[in-house]
């Protein structure tokens, strides 16, 4: 099957990839070639945020000597998702990796038509589209998910106990993307839980499409603007690009600033002197175990992991602002944290919106 179409595909492969192909690359073909690609979502591939985090993950496979190639493509146009996909498996790709809730569907159509291939999605909990019974799950397909509603908890906790207003803000995404909103949600009831009585200002961009939710950096800076302008001191941006210029905008006009994903302290360098936290999936370090645990069972080791696989959250250090945080908000931040992580304490915020 590997050898399918493999000319043709690898033609195809050379045009659509980054300038940074070489003529060095491998022929993905050969079993011992062990080649690993990336179809990111509509985000670019450095947008500091959630494509970025997966596409280091994949280096980071690569560098422990478990990947031998990495590539990835940039999807510019949502209904290029299986075409996207079908170019890396039809070069003879052992692993594909799909980043975000949109591929989902693609992604398990593909797995089903490729079954020597493994596929990870990330943020493509594995509900659909038949059921949660495992029996039902793709031996070579598994998704990487995380508690977002934990990450958003404690961030939103931090921000209640570092705000002097009494009104904080959250930038996200469309709420029709489930991690989001739990972001999102998250946040508040984290900031509630330590403050009943806080204004939590949580404002999705759902009014646009999926082509646009995650990539409109001056819409995340307006509506940012907008909540400073109401009095918040602490901002929280969810959602790619777009959640980074509201974290911008929150630097730029001295308060303080929230990021998503990975430790965006060192991702928005603009940002760094008003960073917080960040409300941290541990992305890299998933796909690059979930990389290696794929080559392990091609070569005959333990089965994959199929259906849903639970990666971590939490919260990034203070950085700058370290001596900022007061000694009883990093005591009750952490305590917070031990209190999730053990399930003593719940967020309350469901899987999906109701």
């Amino acid at each position: 099957m590997k050898k399918l179409y493999a000319v043709v595909a690898i033609l195809v492969l050379a045009a659509m990839l980054i300038p940074a192909c070489t003529p060095t690359a491998p022929d993905c073909t050969l079993p011992e070639v062990f080649c690993v690609g990336m179809v990111t979502d509509v985000g670019k591939i450095d947008d500091k945020s959630f494509n970025q985090s997966a596409w280091e993950g994949l280096q980071a496979a690569r560098e422990a000597g478990v990947a031998d190639w990495v590539q990835y493509i940039e999807t510019t146009d949502a209904k290029d998702y299986d075409k996207n996909i079908q170019t890396f498996a039809d070069a003879g790709y052992d692993v594909i990796v799909t980043v975000g809730f949109a591929l989902g569907e693609a992604t398990y159509a593909a797995a089903a038509a490729y079954p020597e291939i493994y596929f990870i999605g990330i943020d493509q909990f594995q509900e659909w589209p038949y059921d949660d019974d495992p029996s039902n799950d793709l031996a070579n397909f598994t998704s990487l998910n995380f508690p977002e509603d934990q990450a958003g908890f404690l961030v939103g906790a931090l921000a209640a106990m570092m705000s002097d207003t009494g009104t904080i803000g959250a930038v996200c995404g469309t709420d029709a993307v489930p991690p989001v909103w739990r972001f999102g949600e998250g946040y508040r009831a984290g900031a509630t839980y330590i403050n009943p009585d806080i204004n939590v200002l949580v404002v999705y961009h759902s009014d646009v499409g999926f082509d646009k939710t995650f990539t409109d950096p001056e819409w995340g800076a307006a509506t940012a603007g907008s909540m400073i302008d109401q009095g918040a001191d602490v901002i929280f941006g969810a959602g790619g690009k777009t959640g980074n210029g509201a974290v911008i905008e929150a630097a730029a006009r001295g308060v303080y600033a929230i990021g998503v994903d990975t430790d965006q302290y060192y991702t928005l360098p603009e940002a760094a002197s008003m960073m917080l936290s960040s409300a941290m999936k541990l992305i890299t370090p998933g796909v690059a175990e979930l990389i290696s645990l794929a080559r392990d069972a091609q070569n005959g080791g333990a089965a994959f992991p199929a259906g849903n696989y639970n990666g971590q959250a939490g919260y990034a250090p203070y950085h700058d602002l370290e001596d900022m945080v007061p000694q009883d908000v990093k005591d009750r931040m952490e305590e917070i944290n031990a209190m999730l992580l053990s399930g003593e304490l719940q967020t309350g915020v469901p899987p999906v919106k109701p």
